[in-house]
């Protein structure tokens, strides 16, 4: 229980300071297909550090499986993530990640067999309620009108991509463990996301001016990762990606802080409410 909660807070915090960074390298001239590439790069590299482990050598080829089809995914998601980022705010952009939960659900029932409880099902709910204050506060509010927007068709397919990569992650854990699915993530990432970065003809390094904020990344990164993959392990993927939703606070927090966005207080009430819908999932789960 205490490396679960310990690796929960890990998450909750490392995701919002690796997406402050993300925003701030692209609007400073970062091209977002070469920030995730580099990630996943940079990260690949750090890994080979555990290549003659046993525990990554003997593994299954349903391992493999999952992992390549994690691999395209998250490279996918997350390249949408950070392209998401440059072109939105942060405090709006970060409660959309609400909805991966739902996604999830399905994928989780379909892949996993994973069933949630009624109780979970409400937190899950009344998660997605709470971010029906947060769209208010933009000028199209909470209808349709808001899938218009460039940043928002980025961030719907890039919760849609993590959300399906988190079932796959979750089943090369089932399948091998949480060492060898983190340096599968890392690897199979820097593959496919280098192929955008190959047919657009981004640079392969980000042509950035602050390198230690890159490389801030990667650790913040890296620990998002490695804490995901510890909670994966230890509960079901639905109710996990419920309770990463925590972070959505700190999302709005620093959007406000850093980034200078408006609405903090009603923006805060929807992730209140958002944080509710995960306490319940803790208390009945």
């Amino acid at each position: 229980m205490f490396g679960t909660v310990t690796a929960l807070i890990l998450r909750i915090f490392s995701n919002p300071f690796s997406n402050v960074l993300q925003k701030h390298l692209t609007i400073n001239g970062c091209k977002p297909l070469s920030v995730n590439f580099f990630t996943y790069l940079g990260l690949s590299i750090f890994c080979l550090l555990f290549f003659n482990n046993n525990e990554i050598t003997e593994i299954t080829a349903e391992a493999y499986k999952y992992a390549i089809l994690g691999g395209v995914f998250g490279a996918a998601g997350n390249g949408f993530l950070v392209s998401a980022l440059e072109k939105g705010d942060l405090s709006i952009l970060g409660p959309i990640n609400s909805y991966k939960s739902i996604v999830a659900l399905l994928f989780g029932i379909i892949f996993l067999g994973e069933i949630p409880t009624f109780a979970g099902a409400a937190g899950i709910v009344l998660i997605i309620y709470g971010s029906y204050f947060i769209f208010s506060t933009q000028k199209e509010g909470f209808t349709f009108h808001l899938l218009k927007r460039r940043d928002i068709q980025y961030r719907i397919l890039a919760l849609i991509f993590t959300a399906i990569e988190a079932v796959f992650i979750k089943s090369v854990i089932v399948n091998s463990n949480i060492l060898t699915a983190f340096v599968f993530w890392c690897w199979f990432g820097a593959l496919f996301s280098f192929i955008p970065v190959i047919i657009r003809h981004q640079p392969i390094v980000p042509s950035c001016k602050d390198l230690k904020e890159l490389f801030l990344l990667l650790f913040t990164t890296g620990i998002m990762q490695w804490s995901t993959n510890y909670v994966f392990s230890t509960m079901n993927v639905s109710y996990a990606l419920a309770l990463f939703q925590l972070s959505i606070i700190l999302s709005v927090v620093f959007g406000w802080k850093i980034f200078n966005e408006k609405d903090l207080k009603i923006k805060l009430l929807g992730s209140f409410i958002m944080v509710i819908g995960s306490a319940i999932i803790i208390l009945f789960n």
